[in-house]
């Protein structure tokens, strides 16, 4: 029997309290809720696990990079960050765990382990790890509860499962077999499955094992990973969102307006960076709407703790009447998880940031969806804010939920604004969310 079997090592770590699972002897590990309530706080138990196999003393000085340099650049982002699963709810009573940088479960209820927010086209990467004879899988733009009759036209089930399965590793079930492969029970393998569209490639360490074009795609969802039978382990999860189009020329404000009530300047230079300055509060706005979306972009600080930010679902022509995706990065006693002003990626007046992952004076890179009530941010590729709104429903997000599309504006801040912006892409997210 392999290590991974033998130690699916279980303990309570804040917000991720199962009662009634039964912990085994082993390192302390953290836990996931069977399901947890709404990830609508970044405050101490987000701390607690961060901090939790380093002591209670540990402070996180350093940002943290679960990505390369090259990664960033091409827009992934880390869907698991190695230590928590910040990001994801349990939709079954299971063993869910994380250990040694991976997500863990070997026995409970069968079912899923969703990512709270979800995505439509996109490159997907993940290192999975089965036992002898496990059958497991990854869901793709799936609801959080699937049943058979769903799997075949509600969502793509990526199957892990032995040769003699009807649908082996690297298969959709009830869609499409995967080309055959030998059986590497109990070590790491890779995926990479491309879904774009109606159209699905899947690779299995290295090797395209399927090609698949549904003639009825699922426009959207989340991604889920399977327990069913037997134990098994995912790591190393990363994304990167397909078909973003440039919200800039990168020569002029061509698609932005000036708002009669701003006090900033906005310029483009020769490298096609967006610079900002400004004798008082200002913003630049979209004349491009979007509801639900997709945003990545780039963004640089030239001074120690300026603040702006990025706004969303504004009201057309208002000013700043939007949500706010806060751009400060300063944080309080020498420690990333006591942001000053919200934090970088936090949403303003809303959830702060959980981890303040980027410097000022060096470029950042940001990730923003939006679904419904729902939105996640990523800084540095690095999932900093989870957050739903569950206020009533209100024309003003700062008042209570808007769920229309509105504009984004770009805020200039006070006198001491001194920013710069480049790759600004963005799309509408296809089809409902679930």
């Amino acid at each position: 029997m392999n290590c991974f079997r033998l130690h699916f090592s279980l303990t309570v770590i804040g917000a991720f309290l199962i009662a009634g699972c039964e912990a085994r002897p082993g390192p302390i590990v953290a836990k996931v809720a069977a399901p947890p309530a709404a990830a609508n706080s970044a405050a101490a138990p987000v701390q607690d696990q961060l901090i939790a196999a380093q002591g209670p003393a540990a402070k996180i000085t350093d940002p943290v990079k679960p990505l390369t340099d090259s990664e960033l650049a091409e827009g992934w982002i880390s869907l698991f960050d190695g230590q928590t699963i910040f990001g994801w709810k349990a939709q079954s009573k299971a063993n869910w765990s994380v250990a040694d940088g991976a997500i863990r479960v070997s026995e409970g209820e069968k079912g899923l382990l969703c990512t709270t927010v979800p995505f439509d086209s996109y490159v997907l990467k993940a290192d999975f790890r089965a036992a002898q004879g496990t059958n497991s899988g990854i869901f793709l733009r799936t609801a959080p509860v699937v049943g058979m009759d769903d799997i075949k036209t509600k969502c793509y089930e990526l199957n892990i499962a032995p040769p003699d399965n009807p649908f082996p590793t690297g298969s959709f079930v009830q869609r499409q077999k995967a080309k055959e492969v030998p059986e590497r029970a109990d070590e790491w393998q890779s995926f990479e499955v491309t879904v774009d569209g109606p159209k699905a490639t899947v690779k299995l360490n290295g090797e395209e094992v399927l090609t698949y074009d549904d003639p009825a795609p699922v426009g959207r969802g989340l991604i889920g990973l399977q327990l069913n039978t037997g134990a098994v382990e995912f790591k190393n999860i990363k994304l990167r969102p397909l078909g973003l189009a440039p919200l800039f020329t990168g020569k002029d404000l061509t698609g932005w307006k000036d708002h009669p009530q701003s006090k900033s300047k906005f310029t483009v230079n020769d490298k096609g960076e967006l610079h900002v300055t400004s004798t008082g509060r200002g913003c630049i706005e979209s004349e491009q709407q979007f509801g639900d979306f997709v945003l990545q972009m780039e963004c640089i600080s030239h001074a120690p703790s300026l603040n702006s930010g990025l706004f969303f679902r504004c009201i057309p022509g208002e000013f700043t009447s939007g949500y706010e995706s806060q751009i400060h990065n300063g944080f309080k006693d020498g420690d990333r998880t006591q942001p000053i002003d919200c934090g970088t990626g936090g949403i303003f007046r809303r959830v702060n940031a959980r981890l303040v992952n980027a410097n000022d004076q060096e470029w950042f890179h940001k990730t923003i969806v939006a679904a419904g009530p729902h939105f996640s941010v990523w800084v540095n590729g690095y999932q900093v804010t989870d957050w739903t709104d569950e206020r009533k429903a209100d024309k003003n997000p700062r008042n209570g939920l808007r769920l229309e599309k509105g504009t984004l504006q770009i805020q200039g801040h006070d006198p001491t604004t001194d920013l710069s912006f480049r790759n600004l892409r963005a799309r509408e997210l296809a089809g409902e969310s679930k």
